[in-house]
């Protein structure tokens, strides 16, 4: 519902005014009754609503619980927040040096020194494997089965979601990657080798795979590891393009070589989000011109609320 000061400025007619119209923005995002971006639109374009059905197999990670879900949510939920509030770059979801824990999700991640069951802001340093969107147990969980990693999901996660390529689906006669198809002791590098033997599973399995398992570190809970049944982890990837790099760190780094691929994924996510609808190939030149105008303010997240208010898409949706 709009306040006193939002509404007494669209009855002057002053919303048409770039600089008061550019305030207003600020200063909502900056309300905490933008909350609901954090707990609707981040639910779903993370897909932290998963994490309620999510049930890691109890025999392989009995430390796993429902205060630990609620963590992992929280989490990226915080950090997601702490992206709105402060205005920052919306490349820092892809890469911070902090986030926020309480000591049974510090404990999980490795992280000394935090006690207490209330989330407090933490800095972190290279040594804690921990920072970005794509290190957060929440993401990592979601694009796991209850007894291992799924390379493909995590794969398809990115493609979609900070890519803005999603694959095919799947035909109907490819058979799915099963655990009890290939030799047992295989990690799943190599069962995935196995499965992209088949011409037909490559052609998505040759996108979707090297991206996933380039974050092969991080175990189907979100702990970090080196090595899966006692077989080191290669976690080297690659992006569609071929170009290669090594763990879930040279996948962040591709991704920030690349800001506008990113920032125009999130544009569209948010968009869509606004309008209520998918967005269109005619709504491609509007997601366009707001990648290009934010990037003079480092791709803020209000430069990309500013836009959207802005575009083409949104007024005509407000003026019908």
């Amino acid at each position: 519902i709009p306040d006193d000061e939002l509404l007494d400025a669209a009855v002057a007619g002053k919303l048409h005014e770039p600089a008061v119209l550019e305030r207003q923005v600020k200063r909502m995002l900056a309300d905490s009754r933008s909350n609901a971006l954090v707990t609707n639109f981040a639910s779903q374009w993370l897909h932290l609503r998963n994490l309620d059905s999510m049930t890691p197999d109890m025999r392989l990670f009995p430390d796993f619980d429902d205060n630990l879900r609620q963590a992992f949510r929280e989490e990226t939920e915080l950090f997601f927040d702490s992206i709105l509030r402060e205005d920052r770059s919306a490349l820092d979801l892809l890469h911070a040096n902090y986030t926020f824990v309480n000591e049974r999700l510090a404990k999980h991640y490795g992280i000394p020194h935090v006690y207490g069951s209330r989330f407090r802001r933490i800095e972190l340093d290279d040594a804690s494997g921990r920072g970005g969107l794509l290190r957060q147990a929440s993401i990592l969980m979601v694009t796991s089965y209850a007894t291992r990693t799924s390379p493909v999901i995590r794969g398809k996660f990115v493609l979609d979601n900070l890519l803005g390529v999603p694959p095919p689906p799947p035909l109907p006669d490819v058979p799915a990657l099963k655990d009890n198809t290939v030799d047992g002791n295989l990690t799943v590098r190599r069962r995935l080798a196995e499965h992209r033997s088949n011409a037909v599973c490559a052609s998505c399995h040759n996108l979707m795979d090297p991206l996933g398992l380039s974050m092969e570190k991080f175990d189907a809970i979100g702990r970090r590891r080196s090595d899966e049944a006692g077989v080191q982890i290669d976690a080297s990837g690659g992006l569609p393009d071929g170009s290669r790099f090594e763990d879930v760190a040279g996948l962040e780094k591709a991704l920030l070589a690349r800001p506008e691929i990113f920032v125009g994924t999130l544009t569209e996510k948010l968009l869509t989000y606004a309008l209520g609808r998918g967005v269109e190939y005619y709504d491609a030149p509007a997601i366009r011109a707001i990648v290009r105008d934010s990037r003079a303010h480092e791709y803020r997240v209000s430069s990309l609320v500013l836009g959207i208010v802005n575009s083409a898409p949104f007024q005509m949706r407000m003026s019908r």
